[in-house]
């Protein structure tokens, strides 16, 4: 197997665990709570997270500082608008675990986080190696 894959590999695994850590095991009641408003200190905290989880591969991966402070800022903005809509979404449609909806929505929600992860090793692939 080639380097480069190996690398990319090893960063998307990672990245997963990251994520399935921030999301999961690591969230607060105040990341929960009032997630629908814009201005929410929770959220930016559970993006803040992701992005110190997010530069800790990065730096595993060997990536130059600065492309993990520029990465790691816009997965931070990025990570913290994903959220808002879709809070935003389960409040106006009044969204339960009881419904479809709301896992469409959760299930929307992940798939865009994960693409974000997609976009974070192109950029490693072609600006950092």
């Amino acid at each position: 197997m080639p380097v480069l894959v190996g690398q990319v590999l090893l960063l998307l695994c990672l990245l997963q665990v990251k994520h399935m850590f921030a999301d999961y095991f690591l969230q607060t009641p105040r990341m929960l709570a009032g997630r629908d408003e814009y201005i929410h200190l929770g959220r930016a905290e559970h993006a803040a997270i992701h992005a110190i989880g997010s530069a800790l591969a990065f730096i595993i991966v060997g990536a130059p500082f600065g492309f993990i402070v520029v990465i790691c800022l816009l997965e931070w903005v990025i990570h913290f608008h994903i959220d808002f809509i879709k809070a935003r979404y389960s409040e106006i449609k009044d969204l339960n675990p009881t419904q479809a909806s709301f896992w469409r929505a959760a299930g929307f929600d992940q798939l865009l986080h994960h693409l974000t992860y997609l976009a974070m090793v192109w950029a490693w692939a072609n600006f950092a190696v």
